[in-house]
């Protein structure tokens, strides 16, 4: 049975933290807050993910209360969510994502941010998608107060069951 899922997350841009996206390091002048790296892009696609496969969302495994994910890598998220899903015995077949930012450019950074997403997922870069694109100025996005992030995943789930 194959089974998709959507996730969507948002960060607030501030000074003093690197911007990191898709597992990439990007040069900014300003970096996504939250409690790990804040990469949004990554958020999005553990939720997409776990949505796919019937789970909880990335807050109940990752809590911003847990001092474990402190100013975590976001790429160790997708690790352990790789595990959860060998463990519901769920393929990933395809990951497609969104960014939407107003600054800076993406599009150079596909490559390596397709490439990062893949390990960490143990997937091929061919099976992830990114794109990305502006919010015309309009809202916090489009005011460079903050960058969103949707991603939709299709999971074959073997059998068709799903325990969580």
């Amino acid at each position: 049975m194959t089974r998709t899922g959507i996730g969507y997350d948002v960060h607030q841009l501030v000074t003093g933290r690197k911007l990191i996206l898709g597992g990439v390091e990007i040069p900014h002048d300003r970096g996504l807050d939250g409690h790990s790296d804040a990469d949004a892009l990554i958020h999005a696609i553990a939720d997409a993910l776990l949505g796919a496969a019937g789970l909880e969302d990335i807050g109940f495994y990752f809590p911003n209360t847990d001092p474990r994910w402190k100013d975590q890598p976001s790429r160790v998220f997708l690790e352990q969510i790789r595990g959860l899903l060998h463990r519901q015995r769920a393929q990933i077949v395809n990951v497609d994502a969104t960014l939407i930012c107003e600054a800076p450019k993406i599009k150079p950074h596909i490559p390596a941010m397709k490439a990062a997403i893949a390990a960490a997922l143990a997937v091929t870069p061919a099976q992830i998608g990114i794109k990305a694109t502006t919010n015309e100025t309009l809202g916090f996005v489009g005011r460079q107060e903050g960058i969103a992030a949707m991603a939709v995943a299709n999971l074959e789930m073997a059998g068709g069951n799903i325990s969580p």
